[in-house]
Order: C-alpha cells, then sequence, then structure tokens
C-alpha cells in the first residue's frame, strides 16, 4: 500500500482533483482507529464521508470524516484529544453546533463533529449515500467538479 503521503494532501490555495485511488478507504479506516482510539466514549457513528468516499470518484485528496456525538457541548471533551493526533482546531467553521478540525500541510484530513439528531448529519450522510447508489448522478458530479477545479484553481470557495 502506498504511504499516506503518496495519496493524501493538498495545499490550502490550490483546488485540485486526482483519480479516485483505493488506498483511500484504507488511509481512513487506519484514521477510524486512531480516531476511535482516542475518543470512543464519545463516538455514536464515524463515517467516511466526502468525495474520496465514492468508489470512482474523483476526489481533492483530502480525507473526510464525520464523526456523531450526543451532544455539542459535551463534545467539546474530545477537542485536546483529537488536536493530540494531530488536528488543528477550527471551532464551527461556518455552521453551527458543529466541531471542525484540519489535519496536516498539505491539508490530509477534514473532520466534521456534528450531532447525531442534526440536520447536518443526516445531509452528510444522505448526500454520500445518494451517489454511491446512483453512478450516473455520481459521474455528473464528478464532471462537475472536474470543470470547477481547472477554472477556479487557487479559489475553493468559487
Amino acid at each position: 500500500m502506498a504511504s499516506e503521503h503518496d495519496v493524501l494532501g493538498l495545499s490550502s490555495e490550490t483546488v485540485v482533483v486526482r483519480p479516485y485511488t483505493p488506498e483511500w478507504p484504507q488511509l481512513y479506516l487506519a484514521e477510524e482507529a486512531r480516531l476511535v482510539g482516542s475518543i470512543g466514549e464519545y463516538v455514536l457513528d464515524i463515517q467516511h464521508v466526502g468525495s474520496t468516499s465514492i468508489p470512482g470518484m474523483i476526489a481533492k485528496p483530502i480525507l473526510d470524516v464525520a464523526i456523531a456525538v450526543s451532544d455539542f457541548e459535551e463534545a467539546a471533551r474530545c477537542i485536546e484529544p483529537i488536536e493530540r493526533l494531530g488536528y488543528h482546531y477550527r471551532g464551527e467553521y461556518g455552521i453551527s453546533r458543529r466541531h471542525y478540525f484540519t489535519k496536516g500541510n498539505p491539508r490530509t484530513h477534514h473532520l466534521h463533529m456534528l450531532e447525531r439528531h442534526s440536520e447536518n448529519w443526516a445531509s452528510t450522510i444522505s448526500f454520500r449515500d445518494h451517489l454511491r447508489q446512483n453512478p450516473s448522478l455520481a459521474e455528473e458530479y464528478a464532471a462537475l467538479k472536474q470543470c470547477l477545479s481547472e477554472q477556479f484553481p487557487t479559489d475553493r470557495l468559487a
């Protein structure tokens, strides 16, 4: 298996999508194990989300991890242990009641900690599952991602 640094990592100043690589799910599982080992008592569910979780999908080479917790305030106890795993805490970062973390320079991981009963958790999982179950929609989404990455190679918000 290729190392994490061979298949993950993107500078925050660029937008590049890469072909799907089968190492992404394996790297996710290794990261999941580290996270559960650190904060498992608070984790109700943990999922690989984002484009790297869609087989065959082009993606920015950054793993997205979603962690479901019961309570936003109680989950603040997880911040320090997650930081010890190399993550940088970013606060809610524009999404209410989400603890958001980034890891790596260049960036290799995004971590989204959400309440299990929240609309954000449900929509994140539903979007991923819908793309996994609808290959033609996934192809359309991939084409849009490719077009936008070429049109806006240094502007992630665009």
